[in-house]
């Protein structure tokens, strides 16, 4: 838990490792892919610890007995295109989760989004929302992600970022206080582009290798 509201950074040592893997310059886009796809894994499994549970009747090679399956609908939005690459590491861990996308781009001279793409499961309303983006900077696309689920009936939203920033934190803290922020780190400041500091630059362009 941190020192805001609903915000919780993982501090785990394998975490730590791997995110100042990332942030390194000299990671290749290969390896920085895989570590994003390996971070968003240890992110999810802590995020959703609290989803619910119901038995299930199984047969071991030994015996009837009882078992534990999931019991919450799940869905993950993933705000493009960065969040792809979180996106193919939770799809490892929980292959039968429904998947949406929302495209948004931040336009360079106000920082403000721009909605170009919705895709949603038609039961969006129905399902715990995990939101994906690896990078929480302004807060501007989260807000703007937010509304376009709880527009669409999503009642239980809570966020996946790799790198936070204290003014993203405090826009989501203020608009949506009910959404959880799951993090591996709350860095120092944005610069005058909108980019985090120290962060680990665009995300997008570390994934896909266009810049």
């Amino acid at each position: 838990m941190s020192s805001y509201d609903n915000v919780f950074v993982l501090d785990h040592p394998l975490v730590q490792n791997k995110i100042s893997l990332i942030r390194d310059i000299n990671t290749k886009d290969k390896q920085f892919r895989e570590i994003v796809a390996e971070l968003a894994i240890l992110i999810f499994y802590e995020a959703s610890r609290n989803l619910k549970l119901k038995d299930k009747n199984i047969t071991t090679p030994i015996c009837d007995t009882v078992g534990k399956t999931i019991r919450d609908e799940i869905a993950i939005v993933s705000i493009l295109r960065a969040a792809i690459g979180m996106e193919n590491g939770i799809l490892q861990m929980a292959p039968n989760v429904k998947v949406g996308h929302v495209g948004l781009y931040r336009d360079p001279e106000t920082l403000t989004p721009v909605e170009y793409y919705c895709k949603l499961p038609n039961d969006i309303a129905e399902r715990k929302i995990f939101l994906l983006d690896p990078m929480l900077a302004t807060g501007g696309s989260a807000a703007a992600a937010i509304k376009f689920l709880k527009s669409r009936g999503a009642k239980d939203i809570t966020f996946l970022c790799l790198i936070a920033a204290p003014d993203g934190i405090k826009k989501i803290n203020l608009e949506y206080p009910d959404v959880k922020i799951y993090t591996t780190s709350i860095d120092k400041k944005l610069n005058d582009h909108g980019y985090i500091v120290p962060g680990l630059g665009d995300a997008g362009d570390r994934l896909f290798g266009t810049k």
